[in-house]
Parts: structure tokens; sequence; C-alpha cells
């Protein structure tokens, strides 16, 4: 797998990979990343065509879904947190 470049963003690491002509479109934030793996398809053929579909509309999604990553990990937290502070000490 071989990177082939960057996509600018001020929040998000995006990076476009190629592999066995296939792309993967990884995106990172502090925590989480999120990756899709990209057949060659009608309009899909090239790195242009991988940079061009990360739009606006594309970006938003991609920041609601790392927004509910978020949400649903700080539910886990908080239920451990929860659960193991329930939890009493035995006294013998």
């Amino acid at each position: 797998m071989r990177i082939l470049g960057y996509i600018p963003h001020p929040t998000l690491k995006i990076t476009i990979f190629h592999y066995e002509n296939r792309f993967s479109l990884k995106f990172e934030n502090a925590m989480y990343e999120q990756t899709f793996k990209i057949r060659p398809a009608e309009g899909l053929n090239n790195e242009e065509d991988i940079r061009n579909m990360v739009n606006t509309t594309f970006l938003e999604l991609i920041e609601a879904r790392f927004v509910a990553m978020h949400t649903q990990m700080s539910a886990i937290y908080q239920s451990r947190i929860k659960s193991e502070s329930d939890e009493f000490d035995t006294i013998i």
C-alpha cells in the first residue's frame, strides 16, 4: 500500500492510499479514524476522482460520524465508571 497524497483539512488528517487497483480513503481525528475502501468504479478511477469525492456534504457526514463515535465511547466509559463505583470493597 502506498500513500498517494493528503487532502488538506483544518481538523482532520485525510490520506489517500492505493493498493492493488483499490483506493483507501482514511479520515483521522484525535481519537478515532474512519477508512473507506474504494474499488475502481464509474467516476472513481484515479486520485483526482477520489479528491473530488471529498466535498462539503461528504465531510459533514464524516464529522457527524466522528461525533457519534465519541458519544458511543463516552457512554461506554461512563457505564464502566458507574458500575465500578457502585461496587464496595469487601470488609472481613
